[in-house]
């Protein structure tokens, strides 16, 4: 059974989804983990594949029960987290383990894993590019992007306890670099 996980975190907007996103192409061998929210979906996102959309009170009485490996009110009224039986699944499959998740998400995986997960960080080139990216996506409130950015300074302040930090200021480049520290990862 394979127990490798890869785990990408960074503050929103600092492009750790389209770095993973552009990664699947390139490994076969890779396997997503759906991370559990009680927010509302967003427009296009679906139930199972792009999170488990759980009622407040279902995402409570889950954490009740131990089923999550880690959780987190990321903002108020808002818990993300990852759920064992996901754990269960990917590793059932005997694929490697990828985790988008938020910085102290990311932090407690490593703790979990320990050798067997390489943790990424995606650093932006700056909060300014960050605000930018997070306006453009068009799906923010104001109220919204004051939260992320001021979740995100705190969040930065975390990227030395991660194994490798990626600067994302330019996608391709960022990629690449990526790419290779996971074949290396993988060849252990």
């Amino acid at each position: 059974m394979n127990r490798k996980a890869i785990l990408f975190s960074a503050p929103s907007g600092s492009g750790k989804t389209t770095i993973i996103k552009k990664l699947m192409n390139y490994f076969d061998c890779f396997e997503f983990s759906i991370s559990a929210t009680c927010r509302k979906p967003r427009e296009g996102e679906r139930d199972g594949v792009d999170y488990y959309f759980l009622s407040p009170e279902a995402f409570q009485q889950r954490v009740a029960n131990g089923d999550f490996l880690e959780w987190e009110e990321v903002y108020t009224n808002t818990c993300y987290g990852t759920l064992k039986s996901e754990i269960d699944r990917i590793c059932g499959n005997g694929k490697v383990m990828i985790f988008d998740v938020d910085v102290n998400g990311g932090i407690n995986i490593k703790r979990f894993f320990g050798n067997d997960a390489l943790a990424i960080f995606v650093m932006p080139p700056s909060i300014e590019v960050l605000e930018q990216r997070l306006r453009s996506r068009g799906t923010e409130t104001e109220e919204s992007i004051r939260k992320r950015l001021g979740r995100s300074s705190k969040e930065l302040n975390e990227a030395p306890r991660f194994d490798v930090t990626i600067v994302n200021d330019d996608l391709q480049r960022a990629v690449e670099e990526t790419r290779q520290t996971i074949e290396k990862f993988l060849e252990k």
